[in-house]
């Protein structure tokens, strides 16, 4: 039987309704919540790590950090098969994704927590929890690097994105669907995962900011940012990556400094690219020096850079790290 680390983040997963506060706090304790997944027993032995009662507003670029030393430690053991990681749902997706580009193993690693808190009809941890495990032990998912489960649907870590404020089904794949499903605690595959080019880093640069860009915004931010020190710029630019013309001096400025300035979409779905040559357009920016960061979504371009930044501060670098994908030829 193969045997799964599991570590407790906290989250809703772990909460429950406070009488006096008419709210939902951190209440359950690890062992109460894989007491509530009955008959695991039978699928995979467990050991299990406590780590917090974080919500998931409350977890940092360096707590991901710190979190994934610790799924380190479990990979390496022999009678470790794969690590299941409990986590807060409005940062999920970027902790998984923070995993997927850090870690650089073929053992299952999979992200799961809850929608629902345990005082509440339909608690779906329980449930979310059991089939995060069956994903782990299955041989279909070795390679697959990080995934994440919820409503018995499985995902990429570079893919996923919280949708609905409630829904169970909330985490998407926005773009190309899930990679798979949970039936009766069998994993089916329906796809491959896209490779995630691994980075090695210990370190992080967590003094990155992210601008979502609107209607008539000006340089003022960017300003504001370099003169307070900050080490790169995530803009979440307009449909395909176009920015309005007043914010252009300032990308100029960032990239003169430089400063490494990337471009996503603040679309949901849909990559960026040098399409449109008009002033604040992506041929435009580029010709400046901008990254573009094809498909991310501002959080994860963001904390990608972060880790990029933690290696190495050469522009070149940095672009052929995002860009590999978007243009073969760089």
């Amino acid at each position: 039987m193969k045997k799964v680390a599991i570590i407790f983040t906290g989250g809703t997963i772990s909460m429950k309704i406070d009488d006096r506060l008419k709210a939902a706090i951190p209440a359950l304790s690890d062992q109460e919540i894989l007491e509530k997944v009955s008959g695991i027993e039978k699928i995979a032995e467990t050991e299990t790590y406590h780590y917090g009662s974080l919500p998931g507003p409350h977890i940092s670029p360096d707590i991901m950090l710190d979190i994934s030393v610790k799924i380190k430690e479990y990979l390496k053991r022999d009678d470790i098969d794969g690590v299941v990681l409990t986590h807060g749902t409005d940062t999920l997706e970027e902790t998984a994704y923070f995993l997927d580009v850090i870690l650089d193993c073929n053992k299952p690693v999979v992200i799961t927590g809850a929608m629902r808190n345990g005082s509440e009809l339909g608690y779906d941890g329980p449930a979310n929890l059991s089939a995060a495990i069956c994903t782990v032990v299955s041989k279909a998912s070795v390679g697959r690097g990080v995934l994440v489960v919820f409503n018995n649907s499985v995902y990429g870590a570079d893919e996923v994105l919280k949708t609905h404020t409630l829904s169970l089904d909330t985490f998407q794949s926005m773009d190309f669907g899930p990679l798979g499903i949970v039936d009766q605690d069998e994993v089916i595959y329906y796809r491959g995962k896209r490779d995630i080019q691994v980075i090695d880093s210990d370190t992080i640069e967590s003094k990155i900011a992210m601008i979502k860009t609107v209607a008539g915004m000006d340089s003022e931010l960017i300003y504001y940012y370099l003169k307070e020190g900050y080490k790169g710029l995530v803009i979440e630019a307009m449909g395909r990556g176009n920015v309005p013309p007043r914010m252009v001096a300032g990308i100029a400025k960032a990239i003169e400094k430089k400063v490494p300035v990337v471009i996503v979409s603040r679309c949901p779905r849909g990559r960026v690219l040098d399409s449109y040559g008009y002033e604040g357009g992506g041929k435009g920016l580029r010709s400046l020096g901008v990254i573009m960061g094809d498909n991310l979504s501002g959080p994860k371009a963001r904390l990608k850079l972060m880790i990029i930044l933690g290696m190495t501060t050469d522009l070149a670098k940095i672009k052929n790290v995002f860009e590999k994908d978007l243009y073969k030829k760089v």
